[in-house]
Formats: structure tokens, C-alpha cells, sequence
């Protein structure tokens, strides 16, 4: 029988550029009610496949224990709701020293309600193997508040590489949405689906999928000639939604080369909230920004030259640590060089003692003789 050769066929993951992906954990804090534990769910599932989708949370559970199990797995991410007499809040924050972003949910839609609004919904596949696309609509200008939350949404998901990015996965799209005139943001979550353009829906319905039921007509003509009757909505014709396709994509007959349309299929969820504050750290540490307390210019003063007070307090502690730390280390090199020297001396003296005892017995021998 002869020896099988094996022929690895899977691509080797680069470690390196594993350990970059941002990865997250979606949890809720406190008493929330169905409703709002379901969001949490739908939020998971667009986060995949970088998020713990199984995660569950205890009552027992403090923000601790999450942190503690993120530095382990290697979470960047941490997305909180939780519920208040004021409303539902959600805090984006970056491990494992922020900065923290609280944002106030103004509305939601869970994914069934959103599919239910669809007439004909389509069930979800393997669009959820790979990272979504994150598209920032109107997130520029100077403001600063504006600029950290364009980079935190954007840190939340892999980021592109178009040389090396295969058109496949390219299955999802996350939309942010931020309404300058009252700071409102719109969170989207789309499915990219590509149709062949340019035709009738019967010759579409042959091109993509099986052979349909033509039990009804004389003759395959029939079928394929009744598109010419059909209304103007029917037919694909729209030049400005038609791409060449650059590689193959998922989907029969999406060859290289060929004319089609992207559309984008809403999946759920949505929300809409707007920022309430920016803290530095992680859940906790100096407000940055906040929606609804503005400071005078002496309070930013005065609150800069605490923060530079205290950078200044933790910088002279560090470096007195580092200080104790190598005056402990020192005294214990000592201590051990005085070790190995006792040591050495109690061999010489055992020594000394073995060669008294063999003179004492050669005198002893020499006397009886």
C-alpha cells in the first residue's frame, strides 16, 4: 500500500496580524427587561465573528471580571447597555484605559421588527463569517468629540486592506450615520446582496437560480417573452447602482468581469442615540466632554492644571517604585553573595577537619605498630 502525501489545502493564519483584530465584549449591566436584553443579542450577532457570542453575564458579575477575562482573551472592546430611571445607555470603551464614550439610546428596533417590514426577508447565511464594512456618513469638521467617536467606531472593526482583501468577504455593511443639525446618530446594518442587472426578472430567475416551474407555458419562449410586458420596475436598469465585479463573488453566475447591481438588504438592528460624555478612563477618570454641562474657559484651566498636577504626582511615583524596586533587588544580590560565601567558607573548614582526623589516625596505626 502506498504512502498517502498530504496536501494542505487551508491557508496558515498570520499570528501577527490575528492578535491586531479588535475584538469586543457586549454585555449588559443591572436589571434591563427582555427588550433590551434581546438588542443585546442582535448587537452581538453584527459584531461577529470577533465578539463572545455566547457571553453570558451573572448578577454577581462587576466591571472587574470582564477586564480581567479581556486581558486574557485579548478584547479590546467593551460595549455595556444598561438601563436608568433616565433612559437606556450604551458606553463603548477601550481596554484597559479608555477612553469611554456613553452614549444615550434614544430608540431602537430589534432585527425581527426590521425583517417584518421587509416582503420578502431572506434569512441570514454565512454573511456573518466575516467583519463587516463600517461606513462613517458626515463625521467630519474639527470638533473634537466628533473626531474620537469616527475613531472609536472605526477601531471597533477590522480595518480594510484593499490589496490582500478578497471581494468575497465583503458580505455586511455597518453604517453610522451622525445628523449634524441635532447630533443625533443612526446606526445601520445592511446585507450586500448582487442581482444581474439589465434583465427581466424571468431571464433573472433562470441566470441565478434552478429552472423555474414552467408547467404553466407551451413553450420556454413564453416565459422569457412575457418580460417584454413587464412594468418598468421589473427590469434592472439603473446605471449608477452597476459595477464590473473585480473577483468572483459569492452567488451563481458573479463571475470576474461581469455587470452588476449592488443593493443593500437592511438586517437589523437599528438605533438611533446621541453622546452624552467622554471620560478618559475606562468607565471612570476625568469627563473630556459632556453634552450637557458646559465649562467656562477658568474651569478648563483649572481643570488642565489638575490633570498636569496629577500626571506630574504619577510620574514622580513611578519613578520612585522603579527606584524601591532596584534598591530590593540589590540588597537581594547581596544577600545571596554572602550566602555562597559562608558556604564556601564552611567547606574549607569541613576540610581542614577531614584532614585532622586522617593525620590522628595515622599516628593511631603508627603507635601499634
Amino acid at each position: 500500500m502506498g504512502r498517502r502525501r498530504k496536501r494542505r489545502t487551508h491557508v496558515k493564519t498570520d499570528e501577527a496580524a490575528a492578535a491586531k483584530v479588535p475584538k469586543s465584549f457586549v454585555i449588559k449591566s443591572g436589571v434591563v427587561g427582555r427588550s433590551l436584553s434581546l438588542l443585546v443579542k442582535d448587537v452581538r450577532k453584527t459584531m461577529e465573528p470577533n465578539t463572545a457570542l455566547r457571553l453570558r453575564e451573572r448578577k454577581g458579575n462587576k466591571l472587574k471580571d470582564f477586564l480581567h477575562v479581556a486581558g486574557q482573551l485579548s478584547v479590546t472592546h467593551l460595549l455595556i447597555f444598561s438601563k436608568t430611571s433616565a433612559g437606556i445607555n450604551l458606553r463603548i470603551g477601550r481596554i484597559p484605559r479608555g477612553p469611554t464614550l456613553t452614549f444615550r439610546v434614544n430608540s431602537y428596533a430589534l432585527t425581527p421588527d426590521v425583517l417584518a417590514l421587509q416582503s420578502r426577508p431572506k434569512s441570514p447565511g454565512t454573511e456573518f463569517n466575516s467583519a463587516p464594512l463600517v461606513v462613517l456618513n458626515n463625521f467630519g469638521g474639527d470638533a473634537k468629540h466628533v473626531k474620537l467617536m469616527a475613531t472609536m467606531f472605526q477601531n471597533l472593526f477590522p480595518p480594510i486592506q484593499v490589496q490582500t482583501m478578497k471581494l468575497a468577504d465583503a458580505r455586511r455593511v455597518i453604517l453610522f450615520n451622525l445628523n449634524s443639525e441635532t447630533g443625533e446618530i443612526e446606526f445601520r446594518h445592511y446585507c450586500i446582496r448582487v442581482k444581474v442587472t439589465g434583465v427581466s426578472k424571468s431571464v433573472k430567475t433562470i441566470i441565478q437560480t434552478d429552472v423555474p416551474d414552467l408547467r404553466r407555458y407551451d413553450d420556454i419562449s413564453d416565459y422569457i417573452l412575457r418580460g417584454a410586458f413587464a412594468s418598468e420596475s421589473d427590469v434592472e436598469d439603473n446605471g449608477e447602482a452597476t459595477v464590473t465585479l473585480p473577483q468572483k463573488y459569492i452567488g451563481k453566475g458573479n463571475r470576474q468581469a461581469e455587470q452588476r447591481a449592488i443593493r443593500l438588504v437592511e438586517m437589523g438592528p437599528r438605533m438611533q442615540m446621541s453622546l452624552l460624555k467622554i471620560q478618559a478612563g475606562m468607565c471612570d477618570g476625568e469627563v473630556l466632554y459632556h453634552s450637557l454641562v458646559q465649562k467656562t474657559p477658568a474651569e478648563i484651566k483649572e481643570q488642565d492644571q489638575r490633570r498636569k498636577k496629577s500626571e506630574a504626582e504619577r510620574a514622580r511615583r513611578r519613578a520612585e517604585q522603579e527606584k524601591n524596586v532596584a534598591k530590593k533587588q540589590a540588597a537581594k544580590g547581596a544577600a545571596e553573595g554572602e550566602d555562597v560565601d559562608e558556604k564556601s567558607d564552611s567547606d574549607d573548614y569541613s576540610l581542614e577537619d577531614e584532614e585532622l582526623e586522617e593525620e590522628e589516625e595515622d599516628d593511631m596505626h603508627e603507635d601499634q605498630s
